[in-house]
């Protein structure tokens, strides 16, 4: 997967195996970058990453 494709919540949520409103509050409280598309919510893959990298860091 490229690193500037851009993925939905839903998608989102089956990568980290995490519920909706998980990602909806990892977006909100800016720890997973987001953009608007219309109205439609994307976020990057590098985005997705860079948050999983984050956390394993942070937990080691």
């Amino acid at each position: 997967m490229r690193d500037d494709e851009l993925l939905t919540v839903p998608e989102v949520m089956a990568r980290l195996k995490v519920g909706r409103s998980t990602v909806y509050d990892l977006i909100r409280s800016r720890r997973l970058p987001s953009i608007t598309i219309g109205r439609c919510r994307r976020i990057p893959v590098r985005a997705v990453r860079e948050y999983i990298t984050n956390e394993l860091e942070a937990a080691a």
